[in-house]
């Protein structure tokens, strides 16, 4: 271990953290330091027991997070605004590690962004969630951090929660809310992330300064409902839900998920056959459903 380049993986007991951090180990081409808020959590210990070291660190401390990262060749950091939906919060987080990093002078950061979509669109639509991410992005490389950008498509993982099909008020059948219209939709599961990942930090000529859109394959909300049918055995169909209505679902967030849909309507730059190549494994809808269906067996 002592000689390996060392990757700090941020939120590595996250959904993608975790990939990444799990990933990384498997590699074996560098060592883990896996930063977590708990390092008492059952995920935490399952990564020690990987071979990482587990270090608990609060991405608000500007000198905690310099001693998490000295000597460190690289890190992985994705911020998170779904905890209390404070964009200003995230984008400060990201500078704070921006700074870090640019002083202690790592190699490599790959940073989990997204687009900022108010810049892109001139103030029509804000995605805040996305915003703070392409601010952040920007912030990395006005300060001369050597980082890879990663833009994550919709997880897969969002179909057994907030996407689940839901049971029709006038039939037996199911329907799939998403305000897409007929526009492809990029997907991956989020468990695919890190294979990914861990190929760019063994890249870093081809990768240091550049945005990378990860995508396991684009499909329309008909495409996504038919492979649901075909492997539940249910009917499940598009709805087509407008944004317009969608907003008015009233759940928290809706606004902001409608807003991501007209943003993903403009077919943000995602690239399928790179994200293959970085991870050859990566799978499919169909093959993601299939390995989920005890999460529908309540439909």
């Amino acid at each position: 271990m002592a000689n390996k380049k060392v990757i700090v993986v941020f939120g590595a007991t996250g959904s993608q953290g975790g990939s990444v951090a799990r990933a990384i180990l498997e590699g074996k081409d560098f060592s883990v330091r896996a930063v977590t808020r708990d390092v008492t959590r059952p995920s935490a210990l399952a990564l020690k027991e990987l071979g990482a070291e587990v270090v608990k660190c609060d991405l608000n401390d500007q000198e905690s997070l310099k001693g998490i990262l000295k000597g460190a060749y690289g890190t992985f950091l994705v911020t998170n605004f779904w905890d209390d939906f404070n964009k200003e919060k995230e984008v400060k987080q990201g500078k704070m590690v921006a700074d870090a990093s640019k002083q202690l002078g790592l190699k490599h950061v790959v940073y989990s962004g997204l687009e900022n979509v108010k810049k892109l669109t001139k103030g029509k639509l804000e995605v805040k969630h996305f915003d703070g991410k392409g601010e952040v992005e920007e912030y990395f490389w006005s300060i001369g951090v050597p980082m890879t950008s990663v833009r994550i498509s919709a997880y897969f993982e969002n179909f057994l929660n907030i996407w689940k099909p839901v049971k029709a008020s006038d039939g037996d059948y199911y329907n799939l809310m998403l305000p897409m219209k007929d526009i492809p939709m990029d997907g991956i599961s989020v468990a695919d992330i890190g294979p990914a990942v861990a190929s760019i930090f063994r890249s870093p000529e081809e990768f240091l300064g550049k945005a990378v859109g990860l995508s396991a394959e684009a499909l329309t909300v008909q495409q996504y409902a038919d492979i649901l049918s075909k492997t539940l055995g249910k009917v499940v169909k598009d709805s087509k839900i407008t944004p317009e209505a969608y907003e008015k679902l009233g759940f928290p967030g809706a606004k902001e998920m409608a807003d991501m849909m007209r943003f993903y309507h403009m077919k943000p730059d995602r690239d399928v056959q790179l994200t293959h190549k970085l991870n050859p494994k990566v799978k499919s809808f169909s093959q993601f459903v299939s390995e989920n269906k005890d999460a529908f067996k309540d439909l």
